[in-house]
């Protein structure tokens, strides 16, 4: 389930509250511009929130932009209290900003203070009842206090008021997913790919496809999602599980080996690569594979059940 940040253009343009604002030079123009910037990374982000802030000649909405903007390079880097600093000041210096609340509620969501988060986020409609960004990761909580009927019908509300929001499509299909309603899951996750196109997209299409016996169909999703993501293992393992699925041994294998490669930690496709070995008839591969599975996980029963039927200690 994804969360969206609130980076929009309508703050740029606030008018300063001073009746008479400083004549900004060019280098002060770069500075705003890379602090409310969507393209910005985090750390420049933070970094010329903080030379705007520091500098002392903004006041009013503006100031209170930066302060929003920094508090969302801050949440991107995970430095939770600073960021939550810094939006309570955003919103104290402009309480009408759904913006900002909605920025606050997504760090309270972090925090996993879901009702805080909710708080927040229903201020933001009371203030702007179109705000689809809000619907969205209200429908977020929503989704992890478990009422996917709630979090449905925010998703739904954030499509109505933003079409073309591509992760609000992505959302909903995987609070369908949830609910074994694979038809619109589906359906949902083509429209996300066709808005944007993501790795993730495809492997959560190809989830629903693999949960609704449509082989094929997943695992040319998970074909896309190794193409759109080549160093991502997750790409390669759920591929190599649906080949392994089909019969296709020495497929799974070759995709066991890609994920192993990128994500050497995951016990899953440990073992797995241990039940295509034990098929292929290499037991000493496949021995090798299982204890790994184990040393990583060593609850996992059918890595050791493997184990027992190859005549091995673990």
């Amino acid at each position: 389930m994804r969360i969206l940040t609130c980076l929009t253009v309508s703050l740029l343009g606030a008018a300063l509250t001073s009746a008479q604002p400083p004549v900004a030079s060019a280098e002060d123009d770069q500075t705003w511009q890379a602090c409310v910037s969507t393209t910005t990374t985090p750390d420049g982000k933070v970094a010329a929130c903080n030379a705007v802030i520091d500098a002392r000649r903004e006041t009013g909405k503006r100031l209170a932009a930066a302060y929003c903007f920094r508090g969302h390079g801050l949440t991107e880097k995970r430095q939770l209290d600073a960021a939550l600093a810094d939006l309570n000041e955003s919103i104290r210096l402009d309480p009408t900003s759904a913006c900002a609340l909605t920025n606050r509620g997504r760090v309270y969501a972090f925090k996993r203070d879901l009702d805080r988060a909710m708080a927040d986020y229903d201020e933001a409609l009371r203030i702007d009842p179109a705000f689809a960004l809000a619907y969205n990761n209200r429908g977020d909580a929503w989704f992890n206090k478990g009422d996917l009927d709630r979090a449905i019908a925010d998703f739904s509300a954030a499509i109505k008021h933003s079409p073309t929001l591509a992760i609000a499509y992505g959302n909903r299909g995987y609070a369908y997913h949830r609910k074994r309603d694979m038809t619109r899951a589906a359906a949902d996750y083509t429209t996300e790919i066709k808005l944007r196109p993501s790795m993730l997209a495809y492997i959560n299409r190809g989830n629903v496809y693999r949960d609704s016996e449509q082989l094929d169909r997943a695992a040319a999703d998970y074909g896309e999602a190794i193409k759109m993501a080549p160093t991502d293992a997750r790409g390669w393992r759920n591929r190599g599980m649906i080949r392994l699925f089909q019969g296709d041994t020495k497929g799974g294998l070759a995709d066991y080996d890609k994920a192993l490669q990128y994500d050497p930690a995951d016990a899953y496709s440990w073992n797995n690569r241990g039940q295509a070995r034990m098929r292929l008839g290499d037991k000493a591969g496949a021995i090798a594979d299982f204890r790994k599975a184990l040393e990583i996980s060593p609850n996992l029963r059918t890595a050791s059940e493997s184990l027992q039927r190859l005549g091995a200690a673990q």
